[in-house]
């Protein structure tokens, strides 16, 4: 039996960046759940099960090759994060988000390109796509994070259509929560809380993107981990990139995606800093009822994903192949 990190030094990082995937903590790695790529292929990475909007990122990613790179990065993360901001059956991010304690849908993003540049919005209401108007705090702003009454002018200001996100079944479950008015964060419900997306063109660049509704029925004005730089997202072109999806408070306390990142600068394989992350998570807090999801690629192309909890799920998509896969987890 091979030894994931054995596995990994056997075959070499051009040659693999879906090794760890899936990886049972019981045994060698899943040959069906393991996916070859080679440093000239385009990559995109997202948490839990969005493989349509990995497909439509892929497809921009590999547009006219006469773009900008950093443009064609930037609209391949928008572009595919947009798609599950306008999906209402997802209840956690844009149209039909989940809504805090009071009844308001408010929802937080971000997204860094491969020059260093970033963009935010915390605390928004009435405008289902964050990431887009994120986008534009980068590229119209002096500023890297708008917030509530502010980050909701400025969308008008840039022409974004305002609308109530509340569905008519999201409307309905408020409803019905409001029985008990009990607030308790679940593990793994539905495809849970934040839209996290990573790309990776086939000349190495890199950029990536997160979108939520934040936590159900969480208390007015509670912004998580998905809007700030470093915690939600990072993106280091000379390294890599990691996103975070799950209880935003753990990962703020560590800044568990720039602290990924920063292990792959040391030297190790994004596999590895995912692990190291969520044990250091797990080591200084309770986790017993909380979740969290990393996932991280590498200059290289090497991917990883790993999580607290089982039942975390992530999708893999590159030129030739896309999977949706379960990450090993610490527990």
């Amino acid at each position: 039996m091979i030894n994931r990190r054995k596995f990994t030094t056997l075959f070499g990082t051009s040659l693999i960046t879906g090794y760890l995937n899936k990886c049972s903590a019981k045994g060698a790695p899943s040959a069906d759940n393991v996916i070859a790529s080679n440093n000239n292929e385009s990559l995109v990475i997202s948490t839990w099960n969005n493989q349509r909007a990995n497909a439509i990122a892929l497809k921009v990613l590999n547009g006219p090759v006469g773009d900008k790179t950093s443009t064609r990065l930037l609209d391949a993360v928008e572009q595919g994060i947009n798609s599950v901001e306008s999906d209402p059956a997802d209840r956690s991010v844009g149209l039909g988000g989940w809504p805090d304690r009071d009844g308001h849908v408010t929802l937080d993003a971000c997204i860094m390109d491969d020059e260093g540049s970033a963009g935010s919005v915390s605390f928004l209401e009435g405008y289902r796509h964050a990431i887009s108007i994120a986008r534009k705090v980068m590229e119209e702003t002096p500023h890297v994070i708008l917030s509530g009454l502010g980050a909701a002018q400025f969308a008008e200001y840039q022409g974004f259509e305002k609308e109530d996100l509340l569905t008519e079944d999201s409307r309905k479950a408020y409803v019905e929560w409001l029985k008990k008015g009990i607030y308790q964060p679940k593990i793994n419900i539905e495809r849970h809380d934040t839209i996290g997306l990573l790309v990776r063109d086939s000349e190495g660049s890199l950029a990536g993107g997160c979108s939520t509704s934040g936590l159900a029925y969480k208390m007015r004005g509670r912004v998580g981990d998905s809007p700030i730089i470093g915690a939600g997202l990072y993106v280091d072109n000379e390294v890599g990139s990691a996103v975070a999806t799950g209880l935003g408070e753990l990962v703020l306390k560590q800044l568990s995606s720039f602290l990924v990142v920063e292990l792959m600068r040391q030297g190790h394989p994004p596999q590895n800093a995912c692990e190291i992350a969520i044990k250091r998570i797990v080591e200084k807090n309770d986790v017993q009822d909380a979740q969290v999801g990393l996932i991280a690629i590498s200059k290289a192309g090497e991917t990883g994903a790993y999580s607290i909890h089982p039942g975390f799920v992530f999708a893999l998509t590159t030129d030739e192949n896309s999977s949706k896969l379960e990450a090993e987890s610490y527990l």
